[in-house]
């Protein structure tokens, strides 16, 4: 192969990558817990937006009840941002694993 040519393509991979996490950080993903009684969104950078909490739970004596689901809702969300990332990658990747990559989106 060609230097010339396997520095066009990794120019364009890396032009696409970046089109990518433009296009992720733009999308919004819900994780839930509690039977919905708290939701947190994030971005598919995996960067918190919001968290909406049922009123109900905002009782004093419910606070580590609480905690715990925001961490579960927490965790919910950034999975779905994690795998909405891979799910991009391997578009962009035709389905091949490319170490060094996975930490990009």
């Amino acid at each position: 192969m060609d230097m010339g040519n396997i520095l066009q393509q990794a120019r364009q991979m890396h032009e696409k990558l970046g089109k990518i996490q433009e296009e992720l950080a733009g999308k919004t993903l819900a994780g839930e817990s509690g039977g919905g009684m708290v939701r947190v969104l994030v971005n598919g950078r995996r960067q918190a937006l919001a968290v909406e909490i049922e009123p109900a739970l905002l009782a004093a004596s419910e606070k580590k009840m609480l905690e715990d689901l925001l961490v579960a809702a927490m965790n919910d969300a950034l999975r779905k941002a994690e795998d909405l990332g891979k799910q991009e990658m391997g578009r962009l990747t035709g389905g091949m694993t490319i170490p060094g990559l996975g930490g990009l989106f």
